[in-house]
């Protein structure tokens, strides 16, 4: 399982202008059962997803593929995370 940090970056300005590509980017993640949560970071830093199905090399070339990363609007950090031990709601995530 990985969480991945987007933080906004000083070319914030421009986010409005790939707007509709990173929408579209977020969608295909959810559509292809790699995102499983994206929220923002607050108070509007930047962005994260918590994503699983994916290995460590498929999940940085998928980021590397967001607009918004590739004209350094963010910039990506990708945290691995080995679950050993979750609430019932969220065994799910331990296989």
């Amino acid at each position: 399982m990985f969480i991945v940090l987007l933080r906004l970056s000083g070319d914030k300005g421009r986010a409005g202008q790939f707007m509709d590509g990173h929408k579209a980017w977020i969608k295909r993640g959810f559509d292809d059962g790699v995102f499983l949560l994206v929220g923002t970071i607050q108070p509007n830093l930047g962005g994260a997803i918590v994503a699983q199905n994916a290995s460590l090399s498929e999940l940085q070339r998928r980021v590397n593929d967001d607009p918004f990363v590739a004209e350094n609007i963010v910039t990506s950090e990708i945290l691995e995370i080995a679950p050993s031990n979750a609430d019932e709601r969220l065994k799910f995530l331990l296989s």
